[in-house]
């Protein structure tokens, strides 16, 4: 994947942010009927001194005013016409999502870090914009902290990059510019009135306009397919019907339940969460990469495989494999980064443990990562999340659970900007990724950020008790790879 650049300027690509929810979208909104099922992502930065109050305070400003997504909360459909829409909040109050806080204890990294697990694992105010952010004072040696988190209905890790990029500049000084900007504009206070909300009649009227225009693009891409799939039938048959069932088999691989996990260690669930991170220098990581002929995500995730062997060895227990959930980007080479929600398939698959040369186990996960990239269901995901969501919430979520919670393991790589950045005159020395638990007993996720691997491992605690263990596991997961360049 190509990495989003964080321009010097405030004007940004446009970023396509639609009034609906996307399947996708609406189908992470449904499924927290189900408290493991949370769909929280996280960020932790680490800033090197406190932004300047006023910088900050422009910069916030700026940020809502590129960010309409900021400002919106979701409004459900009480006839199950359409999906959730988008709406201004007309109570927004900027107070109530940003907030100040102290870290406890030394001000320690560990001490952020278990700051923010709570933070976590409480639901949002389903009644306000899904966002919060937490600005932490405290920390050791006169470093910042600030805690980002957001609801996976709003957007991806992809997006979530692009919708945080008015948060940082490219210098030390660029938030007096912005301060400047920011003086010169009127400040913006919640209306005391405010516009009453569409009628239930006009609702409908819109509700109904979206579905059909949703109808009316499905039944075109339909009807193309359609006569891709005659073409064939015409001119090779048996190419054809096979493409049919080879489309059919990759869906019903994609929605197959499972009733329990491979690993015979990690059989609990909970709403328990522990923060872990680890650093990896980026070059070596693609020197491994390339040494081994495979890519900087075949190498991560066969550095995650390694350590999670090892762990399970350590434990007296042997394993063949363990299930994996890895998302897939789906977005277009001219969309990249620039359109809103969720654009990505969760792809679902077996990874070897029993590879012990980690170049054969580079090469092996890339592979499976490939085969996986070229499932024919992939290009139908925003079809099958529709489906899925017009069964009711409680069908949905029962339906993505069952694929979901006998996850061993979720990883993610998303790609940050290759530079420092700062805000508000703060330089931000790390930014650590935390994906939501998606039913998993570990998730774990790299952001790559001015030379560094930034590794987030999110844990279940009531899954994994020996968290330590674990990322020294891990750790050594990565040397052997780092061992391969």
């Amino acid at each position: 994947m190509r990495k989003p650049s964080v321009p010097h300027k405030p004007t940004r690509r446009r970023v396509i942010y639609d009034d609906w929810m996307n399947g996708s979208d609406a189908l992470m909104w449904h499924i927290e009927r189900d408290p493991l099922l949370r769909s929280t992502v996280l960020s932790v930065w680490v800033l090197d001194r406190a932004p300047n109050q006023t910088g900050f305070a422009a910069t916030l400003e700026r940020t809502l005013d590129h960010v309409p997504r900021l400002r919106q909360r979701v409004i459900e459909d009480p006839l199950g016409v359409a999906p959730p829409r988008w709406e201004r909040d007309p109570y927004f109050d900027l107070a109530y999502h940003v907030r100040r806080v102290r870290v406890p204890g030394d001000g320690t990294i560990r001490d952020l870090l278990d700051m923010a697990a709570p933070i976590a694992m409480q639901a949002f105010d389903k009644d306000r914009p899904l966002w919060e952010l937490y600005a932490a004072e405290g920390l050791e040696a006169g470093r910042f902290g600030v805690i980002l988190k957001i609801h996976h209905a709003m957007t991806d890790g992809v997006g979530m990059v692009r919708m945080t990029e008015g948060l940082v500049e490219r210098s030390r000084d660029a938030h007096s510019a912005a301060a400047s900007s920011a003086r010169s504009k009127r400040a913006v206070t919640p209306a005391q009135w405010t516009a009453e909300p569409p009628g239930e009649i006009a609702h409908l009227g819109e509700a109904m306009r979206h579905r059909l225009g949703v109808s009316l693009e499905r039944a075109r891409r339909g009807a193309a397919a359609l006569g891709r799939g005659i073409t064939h039938l015409a001119g090779h048959p048996i190419s054809g019907a096979g493409e049919m069932v080879e489309t059919l088999e990759s869906v019903s691989q994609l929605l197959r339940p499972v009733s329990e996990p491979l690993s015979p260690l990690w059989r609990a669930r909970s709403l328990g969460v522990r923060f872990e991170v680890l650093e990896v220098p980026l070059d070596a990581l693609k020197r491994g990469a390339q040494a081994a002929g495979g890519t900087l995500n075949d190498a991560f995730v066969a550095a995650v495989a390694g350590g999670l062997s090892r762990h399970h060895r350590t434990r007296r227990r042997k394993i063949a494999a363990l299930r994996m959930s890895m998302p897939i980007n789906i977005r277009g080479k001219d969309d990249h980064g620039t359109v809103a929600g969720n654009q990505f398939v969760p792809a679902r698959f077996s990874v070897p443990m029993d590879i012990g040369d980690p170049r054969k186990r580079v090469q092996a996960i890339g592979a499976l990562v490939r085969g996986q990239r070229n499932e024919p269901a992939l290009g139908w995901i925003e079809e099958i999340t529709v489906a899925i969501n017009l069964l009711g919430e409680a069908a949905a979520t029962r339906i993505t659970g069952g694929m979901m919670k006998a996850v061993d393991f979720v990883t993610s790589n998303v790609p940050g900007p290759p530079f420092p950045v700062y805000m508000s005159g703060a330089r931000i020395e790390r930014m650590f990724p935390f994906g939501p638990p998606a039913g998993a007993s570990v998730n774990i996720t790299l952001f790559s950020y001015n030379g560094t691997a930034q590794v987030g491992v999110r844990i279940d605690p009531a899954a994994v008790p020996d968290a330590d263990r674990l990322m020294t596991d891990l750790r050594a997961g990565f040397d052997e790879i780092l061992g391969v360049g």
